[in-house]
Formats: structure tokens, sequence, C-alpha cells
């Protein structure tokens, strides 16, 4: 997920440090790296928003937030395999946005049932909301702790 402008390129590939793919979030000022559970294609929904959402973290296994400045005013979201210029892109105020990332179901996808493969119970769920919001430091709300095996 990142800005939409030439002149923001980051290289994501930088956020991931040894605590971001522990926190399923990378961030850079124009970039943020959704981590997953899975090496699969996962279910996303985006909702852009016009204030904070109330928190509904209860419902989900993993939240994180963290802030991303659009310079554009155009939010880019693509998987790690996506082809960038056929990425979805959304209309946003332009400059400091919220972004928070809520992931759920995410023992049933990262160990699923091999009777049930690509069954709708066996994806990962990720729900990102975004707001404009002045920039505060990224917080793990509520952090996923995969079970030993």
């Amino acid at each position: 997920m990142d800005d939409d402008s030439e002149a923001t390129e980051t290289g994501i590939g930088d956020v991931w440090t040894e605590q971001a793919v522990l926190d399923g979030l990378g961030v850079g000022e124009h970039a943020l790296a959704i981590g997953t559970a899975v090496n699969v294609f996962v279910e996303v929904a985006i909702d852009l928003l016009a204030g904070q959402p109330d928190d509904d973290s209860d419902d989900f296994d993993h939240v994180v937030e963290a802030s991303l400045n659009l310079t554009s005013g155009r939010l880019v979201v693509a998987g790690c395999t996506d082809y960038l210029p056929d990425a979805a892109r959304f209309d946003m105020p332009a400059g400091w946005t919220r972004v928070r990332t809520s992931r759920r179901n995410l023992e049933a996808a990262a160990f699923p049932d091999p009777e049930c493969e690509d069954e709708p119970e066996d994806k990962e769920e990720i729900r990102i909301q975004v707001w404009p919001a002045p920039h505060s430091q990224p917080n793990i709300i509520k952090r996923w702790t995969p079970p030993d095996v």
C-alpha cells in the first residue's frame, strides 16, 4: 500500500525488518507493507473513512495501525505479486492518513484442515480502514501469536 506518486517511491522491501515481520507491519513514510499469516491469496476489504473508526479489535486476531503520507492524494493497494500499474487506486485527501489493518481467521488459514483446502473458512481475512489523521507512531492494538505445532 503506498502513495501514488513517482516522487515518493519507497522500496517496500526495505521496510521488512525483523520487528516488522513479528508485527505484521512494515512502515515507510509513503508506504506500508501488511504481513499475512499465509503465502496464498487472502480476502481483503478496504474502507475509506472520514474519521477514526470505533475499536472492534475483539472481532479480529491481529490489529495494527500506522500513518501513511499520501502527498498525491491517491492510495495504491497491491499484493506482493500484483502488477503495480494495474493496482487498485483510491482518492483520499492529500496528506497524512491513518491505516488500521485488522486480520482474522489466522489460525485456520495458517493451519488449514487438509480435507477443506481452499474453502472460505480457511481464508485469511484482512480489513483495511483508512482515514485522514495527523502522523502518529505505529501501534500494535492486538497481537496474534501462532500456536506451537
